[in-house]
């Protein structure tokens, strides 16, 4: 009878000095995957010269208390420029010898360190996934430079890998359309929840009493449609606005500050609170407690950490029918669908949303469910190495 031992699993993403969804992410997966396995963690810790990141300001503030699981190995960690950081992600791969490593991809500005770290896990025999959440960052798919980079690199890449994780049919395939994956598994894994929030009883800004507290929350980009959402709430009539307040937070990026000027100039600006940075985990908790709704207008989406966000709490949720949106918030009874770009459908979301103040919902979504489909993976990954090789068959805890 074949010995069996516990599987050692690997994941190298983002780390909280460039604080982003992504870095959430990460962390939880890891903390999620420690409850099962011996995990470690090789995180991208500097990855740009600072004065480059369109958050700049705030690269290195502590914005959050979330800790990684005392179990998981972590290394932060590696820096664009690679010494001495890269030494010691490299020490830590050939020490823990992971049977898996799951590389979270969301930027070209890693592909270089990813290049690296891929390429020696392959020389340990070591599976190697790569879990996507955007094929490239709409902002870098802008810049010529950027996207020829990603253009000659990735395939580098993506050759090294022996299996890929998306969260959506939308993601598989984009991610089919852009490169030859083969015969290679693509495992459609849902996103885990964002529940780490809990604020209650505090007061709110959003007056009367009785009115429906519209959120906007996330970064403030070109394809989020923000300006659609203000648009839509400034046509609403005179007779309606008392009952409708907007909560518009978020960091503004690429330049676009079309949406702070439409707030500026809207005829019901005294009834729209605008936060205009990325804000620690305390403040979203008691954005989204005051919240009566969440609305998401975007243009495209592949994923949403707001849309997590609003599921964990239970929010009505309005979102339009986009890339992977739609797939991601199926199965949530407070999802409330309308059409990109349609200020007439929009508008109709927002009454719909009044309506349903008050409501909270179930989110459908789990880690346990994430883990659950990593398994899967692991298992067909695995199951021909270790034939093969005569290898240990691993054990979940």
């Amino acid at each position: 009878m074949r010995e069996t031992r516990e599987l050692r699993v690997c994941v190298v993403g983002a780390g909280t000095r460039f604080l982003s969804g992504i870095s959430y992410y990460t962390l939880h997966l890891i903390n999620a995957l420690a409850c099962h396995h011996r995990v470690s963690a090789i995180l991208m810790r500097q990855l740009l010269p600072a004065r480059l990141y369109p958050g700049w300001k705030r690269v290195g503030k502590n914005l959050t208390h979330l800790k990684y699981d005392s179990r998981a190995r972590v290394f932060d960690g590696v820096d664009w420029y690679w010494l001495p950081g890269m030494l010691h992600a490299l020490a830590l791969l050939l020490d823990e010898r992971p049977d898996v490593v799951i590389f979270q991809w969301w930027s070209g500005t890693v592909l270089h360190s990813y290049l690296l770290l891929a390429l020696v896990a392959r020389l340990l025999g070591t599976r190697t996934i790569i879990e996507f959440h955007e094929v490239l960052d709409p902002a870098e798919a802008k810049l010529p430079p950027a996207q020829a980079y990603v253009r000659l690199l990735a395939p580098l890449l993506l050759r090294l890998a022996h299996g890929f994780v998306i969260h959506s049919e939308y993601d598989k395939k984009l991610l089919h359309s852009h490169y030859k994956l083969g015969q290679r598994p693509v495992a459609l894994i849902g996103h885990g929840p964002y529940n780490r929030y809990h604020c209650s009883g505090e007061q709110r800004e959003a007056i009367p009493a009785s009115c429906c507290n519209l959120l906007f929350f996330g970064l403030i980009r070109p394809y989020k449609g923000l300006d659609d959402l203000i648009r839509a709430f400034d046509a609403l009539p005179e007779d309606e606005i008392d009952g409708y307040w907007l909560t518009v937070v978020g960091e503004t990026w690429e330049g676009w500050n079309l949406p702070a000027t439409l707030i500026e100039r809207s005829r019901y600006r005294e009834r729209i609170t605008f936060v205009n940075r990325y804000v620690s985990d305390e403040e979203v908790a008691c954005f989204f407690a005051q919240a009566d709704a969440l609305v998401l207008p975007y243009h495209r989406s592949s994923a949403s950490g707001p849309l997590h966000i609003g599921m964990s709490c239970g929010l009505p949720i309005v979102a339009t029918r986009v890339g992977g949106l739609c797939e991601a918030i199926a199965g949530y009874d407070g999802a409330i669908l309308v059409e990109p770009e349609d200020l007439d459908a929009l508008q109709d979301g927002l009454r719909q949303a009044r309506v349903q103040r008050g409501k909270r919902y179930s989110d459908p979504h789990s880690w346990e469910h994430t883990v659950v489909g990593y398994h899967t993976l692991f298992d067909t990954l695995l199951k021909e190495r270790n034939n093969r090789n005569g290898s240990k068959s691993y054990q979940r805890v």
